[in-house]
Order: structure tokens, then sequence, then C-alpha cells
């Protein structure tokens, strides 16, 4: 709080350079780094996305290709001749032509130049190939390739890398030079294995695919089977394996590592057909240079609107802050009592104007000190009037009451009830020059007065007054039942026949205090009712003009209305439900006060 103090005591020309810097400089830096944070959030996640959709695209090609094997097997099943085979027995005289199915076996990898060889061995280690073969006397069926493929029931089956089989290439493919894929043959009817049917597929085809992708300047993409073997990877990669526990059994997913302090990022999607899984493996750093060039430009930036905006700032303040200095040692001047001085600078904006607006206080001080005997002297001849106007409502019920004295010495009882009750109503009246008074003398004063109308209206009027003792020292406007009670007698007790009855309770309701005044007189039609109401809706702008409707039908009532929403506002004020000759409710509706919420004799709401 005191370094708050301090602050506010520097001088106007500081405060305004620290403004212009704080209004220019701090949103251009959280601009900055607002825009430096979207901008690497943006280029990353479109990385991200494109590499992703490469990888797609290169799991669709692969999957191509593993798809062709797989129809390939399916055609040499179909095959007559090889079918043949595989059902021949060891025991009965072969009439299979084994140079038509290896020309048949040959077209394949003409027509396919992906295969790298095909191999067809049936249930008793037999075979027909056209560039693969066995040492004489291997059983065939002992492979664990073939082995796998029965296992598999007739569903194709990526083997990978032919590590460990016992067949020989023609063209003597390496190891790592393909990728083997096998079927086996099942019987449809007995459910019995007839064979099985390998083929090489070259890993060329899959390089080809692969190795032109560029991931920025030195990534690039490899493929790994469900084992965690290389199926493809460059000559100079930046990892040689991937670990199993960094994919565990996600399908698709991008992750960081740190190799050879060098930080990696990696995207990776599974193929779920061929179930191998392709990874785009890249530099991070390569992803931020845009970024760091972006914050290159953006020092700069920020760096020329400081360069430019200090002295701005300076320039600026001080033509606001010189001609109010300037004015301050008028007001200096004037306030050691030379009212004579006046500011001359001809200026059109805020400061000439309150310049002039100095200039013309000046003068009207001037004005006033000569004026002040007068007022004084004006001050107390309104004194001594507002005196003489309390000493005579006092004369007036002092007299009243030796009246009252009199009438009841000569036994004139209801002449002495009378003078009673309008000496309470003019004591009350009074209430000190209060204009909250407990709601017991409201109560009483309303008591002297129907006491009055009880003599005047003998057989017309009868009344009610039931109020708990705990309300009766809650506080309320003064003077706002008479009225509403006078209205009852001269607008509905007096225009009905018989005998009138007036009942006033008051209770609380909803926190409130609830004053109800209900008659059976007359009543009032639907019409007059809403005259009422719309009225009472616009009781302070009907109440101003006070000479004009000061004679009009209810006046008292709208004045009531009036001060109670001036007082305490919309939520309170008269509410009035009629039927005609039936009779009218009044209801008065007021905020529960009492002395722990009064403060000078005025509510605190």
């Amino acid at each position: 709080m005191k370094r708050w103090i301090q602050i506010n005591n520097l001088p106007i020309r500081y405060k305004l350079i620290s403004h212009f810097l704080l209004i220019s400089i701090i949103p251009i830096i959280c601009l900055g780094f607002l825009i430096n944070s979207t901008v690497e959030r943006v280029l990353e996640e479109q990385v991200n996305n494109n590499t992703s959709q490469l990888i797609s695209k290169v799991n669709e090609s692969l999957e191509f290709h593993i798809n062709n094997m797989q129809s390939i097997t399916y055609f040499i099943a179909a095959n007559k001749d090889i079918q043949l085979f595989l059902n021949q027995n060891s025991e009965e005289e072969s009439m299979v032509n084994e140079y038509d199915i290896t020309d048949f076996l040959r077209n394949f990898t003409t027509i396919s130049p992906e295969v790298a060889g095909l191999l067809v061995v049936n249930n008793e280690g037999n075979y027909m190939s056209n560039e693969l073969y066995a040492p004489s006397g291997k059983n065939l069926t002992e492979e664990y390739w073939y082995q796998e493929a029965v296992d598999n029931k007739g569903i194709f089956k990526i083997i990978g890398k032919p590590e460990g089989r016992s067949i020989t290439s023609l063209v003597n493919y390496r190891n790592d030079e393909v990728v083997s894929v096998v079927r086996a043959v099942v019987d449809p009817y007995t459910q019995e294995v007839l064979g099985v049917i390998l083929i090489d597929l070259k890993v060329r085809v899959i390089a080809e695919t692969v190795k032109d992708i560029r991931l920025g300047k030195t990534g690039y993409l490899m493929v790994i089977d469900d084992q965690n073997q290389t199926i493809y990877q460059p000559n100079e990669p930046l990892i040689d394996t991937i670990p199993d526990q960094w994919i565990d059994e996600r399908t698709t997913g991008t992750f960081s590592k740190l190799v050879n302090d060098q930080k990696l990022q990696f995207i990776f999607h599974k193929s779920s057909f061929a179930n191998w899984t392709t990874i785009g493996v890249f530099p991070a750093k390569e992803t931020i240079f845009e970024i760091r060039e972006i914050r290159y430009y953006l020092v700069i930036f920020v760096f020329i609107i400081m360069l430019f905006g200090i002295p701005v700032s300076y320039i600026l303040s001080n033509s606001i802050s010189k001609p109010i200095s300037e004015l301050m040692r008028f007001m200096r001047k004037a306030e050691e009592g030379n009212l004579a001085v006046r500011y001359h600078e001809k200026r059109h904006d805020e400061i000439g104007l309150l310049g002039r607006s100095f200039n013309k206080m000046l003068a009207q001080i001037d004005q006033l000190m000569r004026l002040t005997k007068r007022h004084e002297r004006q001050k107390r001849e309104a004194e001594f009037r507002s005196l003489q106007a309390n000493i005579n409502p006092h004369f007036l019920y002092n007299t009243l009451d030796s009246i009252q004295w009199m009438a009841r010495k000569q036994k004139a009882d209801d002449i002495a009830e009378v003078v009673e009750s309008l000496a309470k109503l003019f004591r009350i009246g009074l209430s000190k020059g209060r204009d909250m008074i407990p709601l017991s003398e409201e109560i009483e004063h309303l008591e002297s007065y129907l006491m009055i109308q009880k003599m005047r209206y003998r057989e017309k009027l009868n009344y009610q007054i039931q109020v708990d003792e705990s309300n009766r020292s809650l506080y309320v406007l003064k003077f706002i039942l008479q009225p509403l009670v006078e209205n009852a007698i001269y607008h509905g007790i007096k225009e009905r026949r018989g005998l009138g009855h007036i009942i006033v309770t008051a209770h609380e309701k909803e926190q409130k205090l609830s004053i109800i005044i209900q008659d059976d007189g007359v009543g009032m039609s639907e019409t007059q009712l809403e005259e009422i109401r719309q009225a009472l809706s616009e009781a302070i702008t009907r109440t101003e003009n006070q000479e004009e409707n000061r004679d009009k039908k209810g006046y008292g009532m709208l004045n009531v209305q009036a001060r109670i929403l001036l007082t305490f506002g919309e939520e309170y004020g008269i509410y009035m439900d009629s039927k005609k000759e039936i009779g009218t409710r009044v209801e008065i509706i007021l905020p529960i006060l009492n002395d722990l919420v009064l403060n000078g004799g005025k509510p605190n709401a």
C-alpha cells in the first residue's frame, strides 16, 4: 500500500512516460510470445500431419504389394497342375508335368517384377519352383516357415527376412534383399494341409516406395515387422534399431527421444494388413528452424518499437505535462490569495478548457466573497422564520390540550375525546422533525384520526387495528396510513349503505413489513382499478407539480407511494386490489427497520 502511494506521488510526466511505454512495448512483447507459441504449435502440427499422411500413403503402397502376393498364392493354388502336384501320393506314379508347372511359376516373375522367387511344397516334402531350390534329401516340411504356414491354417502370413532356411536362390539374393510370405493350401473338405506356397518379395520394391521420401533435410522413413526386425532403412540411419518399448502396442503415435546427444522426433503408423510399422525419423531441430527465423524477426521488431517508442513517449508526455505544470503554478498563486492571476495561453484542448474554467472560477470566487455577508444575513432570517413555524404548531396543540381539560371539567367527554385526538394528530405530526417514526406512533396517529371520524360517522364506520407488539417497535415513514384510511372512508365506506368496516393489520412477510388496509366499501371497477395502478406506477412523476395535482382524487395515496419509492426503492410501495360492491384491499410493503439499521433517523437499506 505504501509503495502504491509513492507511485501516485510521482509527477504526471513520469506517469505518462510509463503509461506510453506500457501500452506500446508490453503488448508487443506479449504479442511476440503469443505468435511464437502459436507458430511453433501450428508448425509442429503441420509437420506431424504431413508426415502421418506420407506414412499412410506408404502403408497403402506396401499393403498393395503384400495384397498382390496374397492374390498370387490364391492364383497358384487354383492351377490344375499345382492341385495335381499337391494331391499326388508318393507311392503313385508321377502324373505331374514339371516343365509346365515351372514355366507357370516363372511367368509370375515376369508379370510381377517385385517377385524374387516362388516355391510350392506338398505335404510329402516335394517341391516345385522357378528360381528356388533346396539341397537334395532335405525335407522342406520340417522347415520353420512351412510349420508356421501350417499353423496359420490357410491364412496368408508374412515371415520376414529368410533367416536360417535351407533354400537357395538361383539369382543369389541375400537375406536382407528379400521378404518371405507363405500360405498353406488346405483341402476345403477334409481341412487337410496339402502343401505350402512360399513367395520371396524383393525389398527393392519397398525401398523404391520409401527411399525418395525425405523428412526435412536428413529425416527418412523406415519399415519394421512385428518382430521388430528392420525391413528397410537407409544406409546411414540416425538410429539403428527401434526398441520395442518405444512403440508398445500402439498402432499410431508420436514421441521424441535423445539419441547420441541428438533429439530425434518419431512418427509411426502400423499397417493393419501387413502388420508392418512405418516410422518417420527426423531431427527435432529441423522442425524449429522456421521458428527460430520468426523469433529473430520478432526480436528485431520489438527492438525497433522500443527504439522509437521511448523518445516518442517522452515527447508526448512532455507536451501534456508541461501546460499542466504551468496551470498548477497559477493555482498555487491563487491558493496564496492572489485572485487576480489569470491563465493566458491560447489552447483549444482539454487543458485550454481547464485554464478558461480556472479563470472563470477565480472570477466567481471573487464575486461570491462579496455576496457572503448578504447570504449570512439571509440565513439568519430563514432560521428565525423556521423557529416561528415550529412555535405555531406547538402553541396550537398546547391550546387544544387546554380545551380538552376544560371539556372534561364540564363533563363533555365526547368533546374532550375529539379534542384529545386532534391534539395527538398535531403532536405526532411534529415528531420533533423526524421523517421516520415507530409503527406504534403511526398507529396512534391513525387511531386519533379514526376516533375523530368515528364521532362524525357514528352509525356508518367501525374499525379494527391488529398489530403484533413485536412489530410496533419497527420504524416506518411518517403519515403513510392516514391518507390511505381517509381514501377508504370517503371513497368506500361513505358510499355504501349500512355500517362499514375498516381493518388494519401489520405482519412480517418474506423479510419485509406488510401493512394491509382492507374495507368492505363499494369497491372499484376493473377500469378504475387499472387507472389507480397506472397512477401508482407513475407516482413520482405525477406528484412533482404539487400545486397542480393537490386537489385531484387520490393525491394523498400517490404522495405516500412517491415517498416510499424515493426513500426505499422500487421493490417497495403500495399494491391495490378491489372488486365492485365487495371492497378494496391496499397493501403497503416496507423494509424491516429497527434501531440497528437506522443512522441519524434515516434507513440504511
